[in-house]
């Protein structure tokens, strides 16, 4: 219980930590930033349950007003912004990204992971997010879903590091993937 209590914290801390390098805003109103690699992460290394924890905890210190966000945000304000959609996906795609993991077993993490962080970091993400952009922005989903294609190919890099990373930590301590036991 205290593990899994720690490591939920510790990645809720590794998504704010990720927050810290310098963002760089579109067009949109979104900024590009690494947070939705320690989302990925979540998921591949903790789980579908652990890891929507952690980022929920992570949006609960967003919502108490921490800036925590990329580029020092935080606050109720940030989930009536463009962003907002994103956010509300944050948890679902480390859920998602998770059960990937959880039920696609293979001799190694890498190819599961990757998958996971495709369908669930990318895919859910997207889906939630353009949707968010609709609302907040008065757009058509089209229109939307065009103003995120820029970040398409930072998510796959952002989603092969984390297969990389979950890889990495599977070979240095695979206990830590308990969810693979």
């Amino acid at each position: 219980m205290e593990r899994n209590l720690v490591l939920v914290a510790l990645f809720a801390a590794l998504i704010a930590v990720l927050g810290l390098v310098p963002p760089l805003t579109l067009i949109s109103g979104v900024p590009i930033s690494a947070q939705s690699l320690g989302v990925m992460l979540a998921g591949c290394v903790l789980g579908s349950k652990r890891g929507a924890l952690a980022v929920l905890l992570f949006l609960a210190l967003v919502a108490i007003g921490l800036p925590v966000l990329s580029g020092g945000r935080g606050g109720l304000g940030v989930f009536a912004s463009p962003t907002a959609g994103f956010l509300v996906a944050f948890p679902i795609a480390a859920f998602v990204t998770g059960c990937v993991c959880e039920l696609w077993t293979r001799p190694r993490p890498e190819i599961p992971a990757f998958a996971g962080c495709l369908l669930g970091g990318i895919v859910v993400m997207y889906a939630i997010g353009t949707i968010g952009m609709m609302l907040t922005l008065d757009l058509t989903f089209p229109k939307a879903a065009a103003l995120n294609l820029p970040f398409i190919p930072g998510d796959l890099v952002k989603a092969a590091i984390a297969a990389f990373l979950t890889g990495a930590i599977w070979k240095a301590r695979p206990h830590l993937l308990s969810y693979r036991d």
